[in-house]
């Protein structure tokens, strides 16, 4: 037994049973049947119990699985170019997060297209209650993080996951992916939160805090679409929030946000990979300060890197203008393209409520504020 053995994902010894046990799953062949709906479910069956290793199972089915939820649900992905990446170095990836389940994906999708090397990723346990859904993030090299527990636990279950991320970089040799945040972004400000660095840092032995980062080679990703397929299902915790308000999920909650994300529509993607913070790390260090005062300088690094790359669309453009009359932006934009941004806010927002409308807008122009103070050095 390991002590990772309730939170890594599955080793490939595990990975052919795993895949047997989930064949006949409703949803899995839902799942199939809309990957290859030129298969008869015989002979995609077939090819599952063939499969030995989660490699396996990422190229031959969860890569034609996103390639089709690009054709469907997108009008393309745009991705940087990745010459400043080594297909032998592991990375620590840290990417805004707006997505549950796409952002990873896509991330490994651009990665495995130029033959670089795929993610372990965080996940967390609220995400996969269902069976089907731990064993496929399970199959396509998930490992869990625990939420909710008690305050003891939990720095337990912290300083277990910060083992595990330097368990994969430094011995299997592995990139790993975590959020910048604990959940995804709702208002569209990314923002790293410290505490997520705090988290990593426990594994860092008798090393100082930023040489441990040092040794990670931290990767800031900024994932942009244009449309966020989950924008309306966002409102009702923004809507809380701006009351002053707990905001509890509803049953399912997870799931269908899940569902929205991976087949609602997205116009275009882009993702930016970026070059490690190294040098930035190193000017850090330089200074001399507390490791407190290091660790939040090393957040706003890893932001001004995400926000720098946030590649902004039409859609962030005719936000803002909304939010702010004046047209400030009027020449990034078409008049047809305003036009539908504004069906699409009238569809799914009650536009008569003030705050729920700039809630809504705040989602698309944030990311537009934030770029220009940055650009302007504030």
């Amino acid at each position: 037994m390991s002590k990772f053995d309730h939170i890594r994902p599955f080793y490939d010894t595990e990975v052919n049973q795993a895949l047997r046990s989930i064949a006949d799953d409703p949803m899995m062949k839902a799942i199939m049947a809309f990957t290859f709906p030129e298969l008869e479910e015989a002979e995609w069956v077939k090819e599952l119990h063939r499969t030995y290793s989660i490699r396996d199972f990422q190229i031959n089915f969860i890569y034609p699985a996103i390639n089709m939820v690009l054709k469907k649900s997108s009008e393309g992905l745009s991705y940087s170019k990745l010459q400043h990446l080594d297909q032998h170095t592991p990375y620590l990836f840290i990417s805004n997060h707006r997505d549950i389940i796409l952002d990873t994906s896509l991330l490994n999708y651009v990665l495995y297209s130029e033959d670089l090397m795929m993610t372990s990723s965080a996940i967390g346990d609220n995400l996969v209650k269902r069976p089907l859904l731990l064993a496929l993030s399970r199959l396509t090299r998930n490992f869990v993080v625990q939420r909710g527990l008690p305050a003891r636990e939990m720095l337990e279950s912290s300083r277990l996951m910060s083992e595990y991320i330097g368990e994969l970089i430094f011995h299997e040799n592995r990139s790993v992916w975590i959020a910048q945040r604990e959940g995804r972004t709702k208002d569209g400000n990314d923002a790293t939160h410290k505490g997520i660095l705090k988290m990593i840092a426990m594994g860092k032995g008798d090393l100082a805090d930023l040489e441990y980062f040092k040794k990670l080679n931290i990767v800031p990703v900024s994932f942009s679409y244009e449309y966020d397929p989950t924008d309306v299902l966002k409102m009702p915790e923004l809507m809380a929030k701006s009351r002053s308000e707990v905001y509890v999920k509803q049953d399912n909650e997870d799931f269908n946000t899940i569902i929205n994300g991976i087949m609602g529509q997205k116009k275009r993607i882009h993702v930016h990979i970026d070059s490690p913070i190294n040098d930035e790390i190193d000017a850090i260090l330089q200074k001399g300060e507390s490791g407190n005062k290091q660790l939040q300088e090393l957040c706003d690094v890893i932001d001004r890197r995400i926000i720098s790359n946030y590649k902004l669309w039409p859609s962030n453009y005719i936000a803002f203008d909304l939010l702010y009359p004046g047209e400030l932006f009027a020449n990034e934009y078409t008049e047809a393209e305003k036009q539908d941004f504004v069906a699409r806010m009238n569809k799914g927002v009650d536009t008569s409520d003030v705050v729920a409308l700039e809630n809504f807008l705040n989602m698309y122009a944030n990311p537009v504020k934030n770029k220009q103070t940055i650009l302007n050095g504030e």
